[in-house]
């Protein structure tokens, strides 16, 4: 159940994205011909004005059709139609429109960030890093934010603990999750294989100073040995600073995820860590497992990254269109689709690579 829940928050992800292109192309009076949840064949339609509304068979997101995304696509199509197709508006119009998708994800990423720290269900620093080891916390901390349920840390550690020592060793950061992965399983590691022997951790709880002991379990997902929790350090927050620091969440994390696709066609670890659409549902499937919290920053970071994918300046993609647009409007003339695709396909063979790479890395993790 968790696992569809995942992949339909995905989806709405991606609808809402459309949505944007949808509601500004209206908004600017272009003919928008169709609005789909889900992709063909068709269960269910609706024609209000000119546009039919639709429910699809296949859950992979959706899509708006605009009369004349190309010139092209105008020369048979009726006069008094053509002149609201995409292709024939200025250049400020169409970017509007193709940048409201990506503002649209923008816009979800910072409502959740926002509303999560604004309400305290998970205060200061948004953490992803014991659901994907590559994305860091925005500001180390060895307190203890959230416990997963049904992990190991569970009923035994709880929020705002603060791990003093891991195995009688100082306890930072790195040095925690060193001292935990250190713990192995008897035989080989596969996934949930309990650690041989305990790790033993010294926490500041309250005014006092507590032992436990607890075993790890192997994350086959993030390849360490995993006891259930995240770091952050808690700390109440109004509003107006909720919104700040929601900024600077955003801020980091596309910074982060930008140095990540650049050294990823270097460095083959980091290559690793990318996931296709499958991948990243079974992320979402964890994270919804582990509890609202997890989920909804887990979804806000995957919103915040369709945006800034999307904003790469190559077509097909959104980013490529504004760019284009507004080279028109610098050169004062039209550009070939043609001359528009050839730039871009070094971007887009990049991108591919990247695209395989994940599924690649999802293929080898479900084999084995």
């Amino acid at each position: 159940m968790s696992w569809a829940l995942a992949l339909l928050a995905i989806m709405l992800l991606i609808v809402l994205h459309e949505l944007g292109h949808f509601a500004a192309a209206k908004a600017l009076g272009m003919r928008v011909e169709r609005f789909s949840l889900f992709f063909p064949p068709t269960l269910l339609s609706v024609r209000r004005g000119e546009t039919e509304y639709a429910i699809g068979a296949i859950p992979a997101g959706g899509y708006v059709k605009i009369t004349g995304m190309t010139p092209e696509e105008l020369r048979d199509v009726d006069l008094r139609v053509a002149v609201r197709g995409y292709a024939l508006q200025e250049p400020w119009k169409r970017v509007v429109v193709i940048l409201a998708g990506p503002a649209m994800n923008l816009l979800v990423a910072f409502a959740v960030f926002w509303a999560i720290l604004a309400s305290g269900s998970i205060n200061g620093d948004l953490t992803l890093s014991n659901l994907n080891p590559s994305v860091e916390t925005l500001t180390p901390s060895t307190s203890v934010l959230t416990v997963a349920r049904g992990e190991p840390g569970a009923g035994v550690l709880r929020p705002r603990d603060r791990i003093l020592a891991v195995d009688g060793h100082p306890a930072t950061l790195k040095s925690a999750r060193a001292g935990i992965d250190a713990h192995r399983c008897a035989g080989q590691l596969v996934d949930h294989c309990r650690a041989a022997t305990p790790v033993r951790l010294t926490l500041k709880r309250g005014s006092a100073v507590v032992a436990r002991s607890l075993f790890p379990r192997y994350s086959k997902e993030s390849r360490r040995m995993l006891i259930g929790f995240s770091f952050g350090s808690p700390r109440d927050l109004q509003p107006v600073a909720a919104a700040g620091v929601a900024v600077q969440e955003m801020w980091s994390t596309t910074t982060n995820l930008l140095s990540s696709i650049g050294r990823a066609f270097t460095n083959e670890k980091v290559r690793r860590e990318f996931h296709s659409i499958v991948g990243i549902t079974d992320l979402a499937q964890e994270s919804v497992t582990a509890g609202a919290g997890y989920a909804a920053v887990f979804l806000a970071f995957i919103s915040l990254v369709l945006a800034v994918i999307n904003l790469f300046p190559f077509l097909p993609l959104d980013g490529g269109h504004a760019m284009w647009s507004l080279a028109e409007k610098l050169r004062g003339r039209r550009i070939s689709m043609g001359a528009m695709y050839r730039f871009s396909s070094v971007g887009i063979v990049l991108l591919l690579f990247l695209v395989i790479n994940g599924v690649s890395n999802d293929i080898s993790r479900l084999g084995g």
